[in-house]
């Protein structure tokens, strides 16, 4: 049976109708929804590592952060993948399953659910229209905040740059896993589109609402700025190492050979182990930018600023 987004809106609402009783008496009208849009290469990993982690401690102060279905893929991985790839493929039926999912993990003394995967931030201009016309029906049930960490624009071009390269190959995307010059990859309004960050604010507030989305300045240590904001933090907490960092510009000229042969995703996957040993030894020979002077006179015109939210 084919789903439309008002009859998931409405089988939903029916879902937590149940607990709106528990609401009342945290003195709210509605559970909190945080979406954590990433961005990429803002130590969005670290942080989906973080929070599952927390999740019993989370518990104790009225915050989800739930498990996946057990019959997507990796089911164990801390991420929300599954927003995105359901709202660019208009897949009602699996999108409706992962909120049905998330509601059974729902207690009377929850007042605040989180998600977190940064493709919601890459793949936000792949989205079709349908697929905003359902969020905007899904923030008449939840009290949608969006969370989302910006990184300097020369920074962060570059480190997604090497992320594209090191991607495998995915059939209709221009950027992953090909071999490509920055210089040629930026030319590319794929590529480029990422650098708009106000233009993801911008629709965000529209969707949501102005005082619905919150902006911050990547400082390193995402996991540190997201403890203090859930209560979290101790005195005694050190900070958070990368799971993801960067290679470096042997290591990415080495993969972009690698690229010439289309090497299946697994396949690739099976060299990483070298190419990061290969990257920790050159790393001393290796710190030179990716952007020569053209092209960072091109991002920098590119690039949409926003202004931040604070802590």
């Amino acid at each position: 049976m084919k789903h439309t987004s008002i009859e998931m809106l409405t089988e939903l609402a029916d879902l937590l109708v149940s607990f709106r009783g528990s609401l009342t008496g945290l003195n709210i009208e509605k559970h909190t929804l945080i979406i954590h849009a990433g961005t990429p290469k803002t130590g969005t990993t670290s942080l989906q590592t973080y929070l599952s982690k927390k999740q019993r401690k989370l518990r104790g102060k009225g915050i989800l952060y739930p498990h996946n279905l057990d019959r997507i893929p990796n089911p164990h991985a801390p991420a929300h993948q599954w927003f995105e790839k359901n709202l660019a493929s208009n897949h009602l039926p699996h999108f409706l399953a992962n909120f049905k999912n998330i509601i059974s993990q729902i207690k009377p003394d929850t007042h605040t659910i989180i998600l977190s995967s940064e493709g919601i931030y890459n793949y936000w201009w792949d989205l079709p229209a349908s697929a905003h016309t359902i969020l905007t029906e899904l923030n008449q049930l939840f009290d949608i905040k969006i969370w989302v960490w910006f990184r300097e624009p020369l920074g962060f071009i570059e480190s997604y740059y090497k992320q594209c390269i090191r991607n495998p190959q995915v059939e209709g995307n221009p950027c992953y896993g090909k071999d490509l010059s920055f210089a040629k990859m930026l030319e590319i309004e794929w590529f480029a589109q990422h650098l708009n960050y106000q233009g993801f604010v911008a629709d965000c507030q529209d969707l949501f609402g102005k005082t619905k989305v919150s902006v911050f300045e990547y400082e390193g240590d995402v996991v540190q700025q997201v403890s203090q904001k859930l209560g979290l933090a101790t005195a005694h907490d050190n900070p958070t190492p990368r799971q993801n960092a960067s290679l470096n510009n042997v290591s990415i000229s080495l993969i972009k050979v690698l690229n010439q042969f289309n090497l299946s995703a697994k396949d690739k996957e099976l060299v990483m182990p070298q190419l990061k040993q290969i990257n920790a030894l050159v790393s001393q020979y290796a710190n030179e930018t990716l952007i020569d002077e053209s092209s960072r006179k091109r991002v920098l015109a590119l690039a949409k600023p926003v202004q931040f939210s604070g802590a």
